[in-house]
């Protein structure tokens, strides 16, 4: 770019040039012409002191001044002061400082502008993330002879993992679900999922009827690409009987302590919000569960998380680590153990998704009001 057609030494020169045969031209002619009127004695002191005169006031009105003015609007700037736009058409070394500084600064005005609105967009985000945090169980519920223990570990500030109790007379509703992706859309159809099941747990009978209604009114609001896995665990407190409903969800892993043996039992279904009627692909089976046996709800998060090596976790290692430590801990134990298990297996891996883990204990001598190792939700290795 050929910005600097003068310099200001160039400019100066010129200046200088010009003003000294302009006054040894006057002074040649008053000596020669004039000669009677000025004393020869002070023609070369006076001329010399009007070329000083002259170079002053040209350096001042040409290039002191409007330097001053930049470096006011440049001491603005940096001292955090008002400071405004430099008009200017010079193109010496003034007017490409002038140029870069106002460049500079309409730069420095967008990115004020978006700092400003990247603040409030995470404004509005912590108060979203907030809210959510407020809709999932602030605390484990106590449901006699049952231990649960319920962790859970959004990727970002809004997850898309679901997962309450809810318990409505004689029976307690279990579930836990997973939104398509995570972040903002997710977190929104977290809430809409978790108020809906909320409702109708209250006007439903049985864990089938309330996914039904669920769905039905899910679909009207949800995009095709947007919706929801889901499987509802049903404990009746009278038969000791639990039953589960599946939403194309993740396996059921079931834990038999008398055997030794892992059961993962597909929980079968279809998403929520996938098709306007559901009532004829999902149905309520009831599980073998006996004193002591455990049963273990995760999401897509603990079984696709990667590893060093970029595997993933997998169901074959959750199992394994259901089978070690189930035989050894409570329900809070084998908990932990495993979101310790999953942890290490990642390292220092990126979480990529939301993760969520529920084990569940039969354990009749668990009565409501009993102590709990811990009710917080936050998963803690």
């Amino acid at each position: 770019m050929s910005f600097i057609r003068k310099s200001i030494v160039r400019r100066l020169f010129f200046h200088l040039l010009g003003v000294a045969v302009a006054i040894s031209a006057i002074m040649l002619f008053m000596y020669y012409f004039r000669s009677d009127w000025v004393e020869p004695h002070i023609l070369l002191p006076g001329g010399v002191g009007l070329f000083l005169v002259y170079v002053m006031v040209a350096c001042y009105v040409d290039f002191v001044r409007p330097l001053k003015v930049v470096l006011t609007e440049m001491q603005s700037l940096l001292t955090g002061g008002v400071y405004k736009k430099i008009y200017t058409n010079r193109v010496d070394e003034i007017g490409v400082i002038a140029y870069f500084f106002n460049k500079v600064t309409e730069g420095f005005g967008q990115v004020s502008f978006d700092v400003k609105d990247r603040q409030r967009m995470l404004g509005e985000l912590n108060l979203a993330a907030q809210l959510q945090r407020d809709i999932l169980p602030q605390k484990i519920p106590e449901i006699p002879g049952l231990q649960i223990v319920a962790k859970t570990k959004p990727a970002t500030e809004i997850g898309g993992d679901i997962f309450n109790f809810i318990t409505v007379k004689d029976k307690t509703y279990i579930y836990i679900g997973d939104a398509t992706g995570h972040g903002t859309v997710a977190g929104l159809v977290m809430t809409m999922v978790n108020s809906l099941i909320t409702v109708f747990s209250d006007h439903s009978d049985s864990a089938y009827e309330i996914l039904v209604n669920v769905n039905k009114y899910l679909k009207r609001w949800l995009k095709k690409a947007v919706y929801m896995t889901l499987v509802m665990l049903c404990w009746d407190h009278k038969t000791q009987k639990m039953t589960y409903v599946g939403a194309g969800h993740e396996h059921v892993i079931v834990y038999h302590t008398a055997t030794g043996e892992c059961e993962a039992i597909l929980s079968g279904g279809i998403a929520l919000g996938m098709i306007p009627d559901n009532s004829k692909v999902i149905k309520e089976q009831e599980l073998k569960y006996e004193e002591t046996d455990y049963i273990v709800l995760y999401t897509d998060g603990i079984t696709e998380a990667k590893g060093a090596n970029g595997e993933l976790y997998g169901l074959n290692n959750l199992k394994n680590a259901v089978i070690e430590y189930s035989p050894q801990y409570s329900a809070e134990g084998v908990n932990f153990h495993i979101a310790k298990d999953v942890s290490t297996y990642m390292g220092n891996i990126e979480q990529n998704d939301d993760m969520t883990l529920i084990v569940i204990k039969r354990d009749k001598d668990f009565k409501q009001g009993a102590a709990s190792e811990s009710t917080s939700i936050s998963w803690q290795a």
